[in-house]
C-alpha cells in the first residue's frame, strides 16, 4: 500500500423507530484523500474533515487491526474515541460544538480484508446516545492506493 490513499466511507443509520419509513434512513458517503502507514501489525489511516456551516477542521485517524477491532479517533470540531470489537459493546464521550453526547456502540460484525492496494472494512453495530437505543448502522469503508 502507498502512503497516499484515497478513503471512502459509506454510511447507513437504520432507526430502530418503527415509525421511520425506509426513505427516511440516513446515508452518508464521503471520499478523501488520506495517508496511510502500517506499524507494530497495525493499519493507519489519516484524514481531515471539514464539516458544513462550522468554521475549523477535525484530525480523524483509524486504527485497525485485522478482524480484531477498528479505533476512530476524532479531534477538532467534535471529538472521540470509538472503538468496534466483534460482540463488544464500547462506551464513549462525542463532543461536539453543541454539547457532549454518551455514545454506546454494540459491534455485530467486523469484517477486514486486506490486499497489496485495498483494505476493506465492514463493521454492522447497534448505537445508542446517553443510554437510549437509537439505530443499527452499518460502516464500510475502502482504503485504495492513489493511481500515479
Amino acid at each position: 500500500m502507498t502512503k497516499d490513499v484515497l478513503l471512502s466511507i459509506a454510511g447507513l443509520q437504520t432507526e430502530f423507530d418503527t415509525q421511520i419509513r425506509e426513505e427516511e434512513n440516513e446515508a452518508v458517503e464521503i471520499i478523501t484523500p488520506a495517508s496511510y502507514f502500517f506499524k507494530n501489525g497495525k493499519h493507519y489511516i489519516l484524514y481531515d474533515e471539514v464539516a458544513e456551516g462550522v468554521s475549523g477542521v477535525t484530525k480523524n485517524k483509524i486504527k485497525v487491526k485485522a478482524d480484531e477491532y477498528v479505533e476512530i479517533t476524532k479531534n477538532g470540531i467534535v471529538s472521540t474515541h470509538m472503538q468496534f470489537e466483534k460482540s463488544k459493546k464500547n462506551q464513549t464521550y462525542y463532543s461536539t460544538p453543541y454539547g457532549q453526547l454518551l455514545v454506546s456502540t454494540y459491534t455485530k460484525e467486523l469484517q477486514v480484508e486486506e490486499s497489496e492496494t485495498l483494505i476493506h472494512i465492514k463493521i454492522d453495530y447497534d448505537l445508542e446516545i446517553n443510554h437510549e437505543p437509537l439505530a443499527a448502522c452499518e460502516i464500510d469503508m475502502k482504503v485504495q492506493a492513489k493511481r500515479k
